[in-house]
């Protein structure tokens, strides 16, 4: 339900305690009143385009005089925002469209917000891909506000994705860069330090040597996975498939696919190395 008439047998319901669970808009109206009618259609447009994220209470200000007392009502229209039990925001007469959407924005869930604690969940539970991708989406979803920006960034450190997370925060404004985003480069350059086994740098240093030699780079892309160097394996391993499409009977090309399987298809950072290998055979 997102749109109720209000009467003194439901106020209490609706303007009190349904506002613990939502927001509720209250509209007081009248018959006689035009800059009520141009008002309410815009507000009940609203309710449907939300979507049951705020209920919006009608009351008609003259069959319903004692709750228009009681709150106040000096004017027609006037509109309330209730939360937790008490009128928090409004306005008085008619508002345009843009003003009417900056005052609920202030009141109601952001969309990305489910999306974040989704994430936090999983993230708990030791799912980090599906936790990226999700925060990757309300990242780009919240125009990459700061807040998020941290949080998407210390999700991409935890999966390893180290090139990635720097590319996330070098992102945030020289004005912007506080105590955490210093955490979290910190964060970047000791996992990457940590993060070079014996293996991997035996290997960069004989493919330094030798950069043709498929074989050494293509042993490198799977200790660099193994590591969740996925980036970088994935880079390796397309050097390799730009040379020779088919190496060792398709070996680099399995090891690429299993590579971005590992990632997650619904993973950016995999869609783009999709289309990188989407052109070099086709």
């Amino acid at each position: 339900m997102n749109v109720i008439e209000i009467d003194q047998n439901n106020a209490q319901q609706y303007l009190i305690d349904e506002s613990f669970n939502r927001p509720v808009v209250v509209d007081f109206w009248a018959e006689w009143c035009a800059p009520c009618k141009q008002l309410m259609p815009l507000l009940e447009k609203l309710a449907d385009e939300y979507a049951g994220a705020f209920l919006l209470a009608k009351i008609n200000a003259d069959e319903q005089q004692g709750i228009s007392q009681q709150l106040g009502v000096r004017s027609l229209p006037t509109v309330m925002v209730f939360k937790d039990g008490q009128p928090v925001d409004g306005f008085a007469g008619a508002q345009p469209e843009t003003a009417v959407r900056e005052m609920l924005q202030k009141h109601l869930p952001s969309p990305w917000d489910a999306k974040i604690a989704e994430a936090t969940e999983l993230l708990d539970q030791g799912n980090t891909a599906e936790a990226v991708a999700l925060l990757r989406a309300a990242w780009e979803e919240s125009n990459k506000l700061l807040d998020i920006t941290l949080v998407y960034a210390g999700a991409l450190i935890e999966a390893n994705r180290l090139d990635d997370a720097e590319e996330v925060l070098n992102e945030v404004r020289l004005v912007d860069r506080e105590a955490v985003h210093e955490q979290l480069m910190a964060q970047i350059e000791l996992k990457r330090e940590a993060g070079k086994s014996p293996e991997i740098e035996a290997l960069e240093q004989e493919l330094a040597a030798d950069e043709e030699n498929h074989g050494v780079r293509v042993k490198l892309a799977v200790q660099l996975s193994a590591a969740s160097h996925f980036r970088d394996a994935l880079e390796h391993l397309l050097v390799v498939l730009r040379s020779d499409r088919d190496w060792n009977n398709g070996e680099a090309k399995r090891m690429y696919l299993d590579t971005i399987a590992t990632i997650g298809k619904g993973d950016p950072l995999a869609a783009e190395y999709q289309r990188k290998l989407f052109s070099i055979l086709y």
